[in-house]
C-alpha cells in the first residue's frame, strides 16, 4: 500500500501546509509548473519519493531536473505524470495512444488550474487533475489531491481545499 500525495501548478510558491497534508505520504507527484527547484527540495524532505515533471512555465534548474514525461508503476498500477495532458474526451494530442500502447491505469496531469478527477470508462483510465496549490492564476481556490494505490486498487481519495487566494 503507498499513500500518494498530488500537487500541481505551484509557481514558485511554497507552502508549509504542503508538508502539512502531505506528511504521512509514501510519495508527492507534482505535475508541472513547479516554477523554483526549491519546492522540489521541500517536498523532498517530506516524502521519501518525489517524482515530478517540468510545465509550460518552467525553466531553468527544474527544467534540468525534471523531464516533460513520466510513466511509472506503483503497486501494480501504471502511471503516466505530464503537465499538459487534457482529461477523458479531450487527451492532449498523441497522450491516448501512448497510454494505450503502455497500459496506463492512471493519468496525472496539471496545468488546467481546474481539479478535476474522472474515470474514462471507454479506456479504463483513472484522470486526476489536482487542480493549483500555487497563487499566480485565475483558480478560485487552492487544492492538492491525496489517495492511496493498494495493489492495483485507488481509493481513499481526499481533495484538500487550502486556504483561498
Amino acid at each position: 500500500m503507498k499513500r500518494i500525495g498530488i500537487i500541481s501548478d505551484t509557481h514558485s510558491c511554497w507552502d508549509e501546509s504542503f508538508a502539512t497534508h502531505f506528511a504521512e505520504c509514501d510519495e508527492i507527484w507534482h505535475a508541472g509548473d513547479i516554477g523554483n527547484a526549491n519546492v522540489l527540495f521541500q517536498l523532498r524532505r517530506v516524502a521519501p519519493t518525489v517524482r515530478a515533471v517540468r510545465g509550460n512555465t518552467d525553466y531553468g534548474e527544474v527544467s534540468l531536473l525534471c523531464q516533460e514525461v513520466e510513466i511509472f508503476d506503483v503497486e501494480g498500477v501504471k502511471v503516466l505524470l505530464t503537465h499538459i495532458g487534457g482529461y477523458p474526451g479531450h487527451y492532449a494530442p498523441g497522450l491516448l495512444r501512448m497510454m494505450q500502447e503502455k497500459g496506463i491505469k492512471l493519468m496525472v496531469c496539471g496545468h488546467s488550474h481546474i481539479l478535476k478527477v474522472m474515470w474514462d470508462t471507454t479506456n479504463h483510465i483513472l484522470h486526476i487533475n489536482p487542480g493549483a496549490a500555487g497563487y499566480q492564476g485565475w483558480h478560485p481556490k487552492r487544492t492538492l489531491v491525496r489517495f492511496v494505490i493498494d495493489g492495483e486498487e485507488m481509493r481513499d481519495l481526499e481533495v484538500i481545499e487550502l486556504e483561498k487566494r
